[in-house]
């Protein structure tokens, strides 16, 4: 029936295979070591950083940051709006001007007829507060507005963007 050699021949195939898959599986996790199981620290942390607060946990004061805004700063971190706004006075893009901006009225930019409902029912003046609170999500402050921008999450460059308007027009 069978021979000696057949079942031997058989045999190696079945461990060389079984050999195979282990070497696979212990280069494998060497390769891929996560540094081991269980282990209570992250591989990697995402910072972040909560509008109210520093990293070490103190409140940070609008006011300050304004007065210590970088206008350089504020000017790269406009070319995030520059794709609906434009600076020149009475010059309407996809979004309302930004001339002369800060103490305007909210929804006042002559000429541009695109605003919500809920901006224009808004009322009062676009001061570096409320510039402040409105960049940081839109939507939140003024529930209803057009303006799909997710936010500026950083105060700091809150603050740098609205020194820099500042400069413009005023």
């Amino acid at each position: 029936m069978f021979d000696t050699m057949t079942v031997t021949k058989a045999a190696a195939g079945l461990f060389g295979t079984f050999l195979v898959l282990l070497l696979a599986k212990w280069g494998a996790d060497i390769l891929y070591s996560s540094g081991g199981h269980g282990s209570a620290e992250a591989a990697y942390i995402i910072e972040t950083e909560s509008s109210g607060e520093s990293a070490d946990g103190e409140e940070v004061v609008f006011e300050d940051l304004l007065a210590a805004a970088d206008v350089e700063k504020g000017a790269k971190v406009f070319r995030k709006c520059t794709a609906c706004h434009k600076l020149e006075d009475g010059a309407n893009g996809t979004g309302p001007y930004l001339y002369g901006v800060v103490d305007r009225p909210v929804a006042s930019a002559k000429g541009f007829t695109g605003y919500s409902a809920s901006m224009q029912a808004h009322g009062g003046n676009w001061t570096p507060e409320a510039l402040d609170a409105f960049l940081e999500r839109p939507s939140a402050y003024i529930s209803g507005t057009s303006m799909s921008f997710a936010g500026l999450k950083k105060p700091q460059d809150r603050a740098d963007l609205i020194a820099y308007l500042q400069t413009i027009g005023n």
